[in-house]
């Protein structure tokens, strides 16, 4: 007997998104006036408006325009990181970006998937820990459950759906070790 997919008989009531509906409510709203658009608004009132949805936001974090991010309270920013236009934070479950870490244009970090193994399709929830000096380039995805070491960097429409080494540069899909990365002053 071969199974199929039903996604009829799919359930996620299990999942808490950490908010009640009117917080999720205000959010997609503020989400959509305030990020998700090509308004250019201070830095400082983008983080001011995280923050007051529950973010833990450092100092000096850039978020530029056309930015989407599901869930603030999922979400931790490091001091002076970097979010580049077009970035889709899809955190079901926690995000967190280091200090000096650049998330650059168009990147996606989805800490939720689907068990395709499973005819009912169920959700598959982990967090992202990007640390310290990482570099995400554009267009790239960052997958649940990935570890992104301390100034890793992750070249333009690559696919870390693995750990990436602190100090090493990655590319491809799936992304690839391909040297060490040195910094120079």
């Amino acid at each position: 007997m071969v199974l199929k997919t039903d996604l009829s008989k799919f359930n996620n009531d299990w999942y808490d998104p950490g908010a009640g509906r009117l917080k999720r409510l205000c959010w997609y709203i503020v989400n959509a006036v305030f990020f998700n658009s090509h308004a250019l608004l201070p830095y400082t009132f983008k983080c001011s408006l995280l923050r007051s949805f529950g973010a833990v936001i450092g100092k000096g974090v850039v978020i530029k325009p056309h930015v989407n991010i599901k869930y603030p309270w999922k979400l931790q920013i490091g001091d002076h990181a970097w979010v580049g236009e077009g970035v889709w934070i899809d955190n079901l479950e926690v995000i967190t970006i280091g200090a000096n870490a650049c998330i650059s244009q168009g990147a996606l970090l989805l800490s939720g998937n689907h068990d395709y193994s499973r005819s009912t399709f169920d959700l598959l929830l982990k967090p992202i820990q990007i640390d310290e000096g990482a570099w995400i380039g554009a267009k790239s995805i960052v997958t649940q459950g990935v570890h992104v070491g301390s100034h890793a960097v992750l070249a333009v429409q690559s696919v870390a759906s693995a750990d990436l080494e602190p100090y090493a540069i990655y590319r491809g899909n799936p992304a690839t070790k391909l040297k060490e990365r040195s910094i120079k002053e």
